[in-house]
């Protein structure tokens, strides 16, 4: 039984001989350096406004009266939509949404203002397209509160003129009013829910990347992984000492992104840092562990590395940030479920912008722990069985306990 002495040498062996491969070879230093590093730079370049505000859309007047023109400053004066051009026909308007040049069209039909007087309700048709929809959201948004705002002020003055006093007449428009409170992100800024869930979904692609391509120099041929396992005096403190500089280096990296977000961009942190920092740290663990599965698995590395990267690759649509995971079907739903960024960005969203209490907060915390450790003994089961096929077998000749590094 090897002594514990013998094992912390091993682990630091394996260690900073880690650490020299990393130094040396650029192409592994630069993919888990200046690859996130740049790539979280222009994504924060891109959302650091935080709101997408005034975005152009056009207008179809056939009316020409001051009601339709009234509507067309309240639409104009909302925050996210700005009324950039004028058309004279639908099929023009139709061409520049298409071109994208603007976001969306609003029609105000012939007669609106001769209508609302008249008491009855025309159709004012707003076009937009779907496809962005992000952008058609928001321009539908301002558009939806400024029409309404319009045509409830017409129809309370009209009122207010027959003799109806105001209140009774704000009371029969709106018979039972609605509030409506946003809790977490009121001011729907970009920043703290999307940009916050981009960042650690580029870093679980990063990190399973990298970590397939990382182990797959060692596994990839049995001579390799006969060395490194001599040289960290066993299995597991080989394969800590294998893993470790990457997941300083990747928590160095989650730790300035978080710090800018906080700093910077005032991201709450209304639950527990502990917490989250715990969380941070297992995601890092079963990305490298499942990158590392990946390297052991597959053969030629490069199918290691393809594979990590299509399976983390698509996994931001299915977290449930830009679509609900219970709209979901089967498979989306259960592909967000296996990997460790879906629990992770649960556990973030939670201290972060919802406040979530401790006692209700544990969930995705445990079920990060049970993906670590069910990784983790499937790779050593992985190993055993393949150092046991390899020992059974005749050695190379070359095999040797000391390497050097190339």
């Amino acid at each position: 039984m090897r002594s514990r002495a013998g094992l912390r040498f091993g682990f630091r062996l394996v260690f900073w001989r880690e650490l020299r491969w990393l130094r040396r070879r650029y192409f592994l230093l630069a993919l888990t350096t200046l690859v996130p590093l740049g790539l979280m730079a222009l994504l924060i370049a891109i959302f650091s406004a935080g709101l997408a505000t005034r975005l152009p859309i056009g207008v179809l007047d056939l009316d020409h009266s001051d009601l339709s023109r009234t509507v067309v400053r309240m639409v104009d004066a909302t925050p996210d939509a700005a009324v950039d051009v004028h058309v004279g026909e639908l099929a023009a308007g139709r061409q520049l949404i298409q071109s994208g040049q603007i976001y969306g069209l609003l029609m105000l039909p012939k007669d609106l203002q001769r209508d609302v007087f008249a008491g009855r309700r025309p159709e004012v048709v707003f076009f937009y397209n779907t496809q962005k929809m992000t952008s058609g959201n928001i321009v539908l948004r301002g558009v939806s509160n400024a029409v309404p705002t319009a045509a409830a002020g017409i129809r309370l003055s009209l009122r207010t003129e027959q003799g109806q006093p105001a209140d009774v007449a704000q009371a029969d428009l709106t018979p039972i009013p609605v509030q409506t409170n946003a809790l977490f992100n009121p001011t729907l800024n970009y920043v703290h829910f999307l940009l916050a869930a981009l960042l650690p979904s580029l870093l679980q692609i990063v990190i399973v990347t990298t970590s397939s391509y990382s182990a797959g120099m060692d596994i990839e041929t049995n001579h390799r992984l006969r060395i490194l396992r001599r040289l960290g005096g066993g299995l597991w403190p080989a394969v800590a000492g294998k893993l470790l500089p990457y997941t300083i280096l990747y928590l160095v990296i989650l730790l300035v992104s978080d710090s800018i977000l906080f700093h910077f961009f005032d991201l709450p942190l209304r639950g527990s840092g502990t917490l989250l920092l715990f969380a941070g740290i297992l995601f890092i663990l079963a990305c490298q562990l499942i990158g590392t599965v990946l390297a052991l698995v597959l053969k030629p590395m490069a199918s290691a590395v393809s594979i990590g990267s299509l399976l983390t690759a698509p996994a931001f649509g299915y977290m449930g940030v830009s679509f609900p995971r219970h709209g979901m079907n089967a498979f989306a739903y259960e592909w967000g479920e296996i990997l460790p960024g879906t629990w992770y960005l649960m556990a973030r969203i939670d201290q972060t912008i919802r406040g979530t209490p401790l006692d209700l907060s544990w969930k995705p915390v445990f079920v990060l722990c049970a993906i670590v450790t069910g990784l983790a003994a499937l790779l050593g089961l992985l190993l055993e069985t393949r150092r046991k096929q390899t020992d059974s077998g005749k050695r190379p000749a070359l095999d040797t306990a000391r390497e050097t590094v190339p």
